[in-house]
């Protein structure tokens, strides 16, 4: 075998192996992009999920707060107003920033 046919079959080696590492990496590549799909998706369950949570605890706070207890009328109407003018207070905030 002549010095240049050496050459060229190490050369072909060397190309194989460079095909199957990239074939490899290109599976590596597809698995982890399916990996972070997966995870994405859970995260957006998740947050949907916190959301959910969050609304119902806000309601359930509402709830407790306008809650009627020992005839505390005046107690109540006191906490209603409070919340009106901490919703005011946010329409204008944010009226404010458009």
């Amino acid at each position: 075998m002549t010095q240049s046919e050496k050459v060229l079959a190490t050369f072909q080696t060397r190309v194989r192996q460079m095909i199957l590492r990239f074939q490899e990496l290109k599976k590596e590549n597809t698995d982890l992009y399916a990996m972070v799909d997966e995870s994405e998706k859970r995260v957006k369950e998740l947050e949907t999920k916190l959301a959910q949570q969050e609304k119902d605890y806000q309601t359930l706070k509402m709830a407790r707060m306008l809650e009627i207890t020992n005839g505390d009328l005046e107690g109540a109407k006191e906490r209603v107003a409070k919340m009106i003018r901490d919703v005011n207070k946010c329409i204008d905030v944010l009226s404010d920033e458009k």
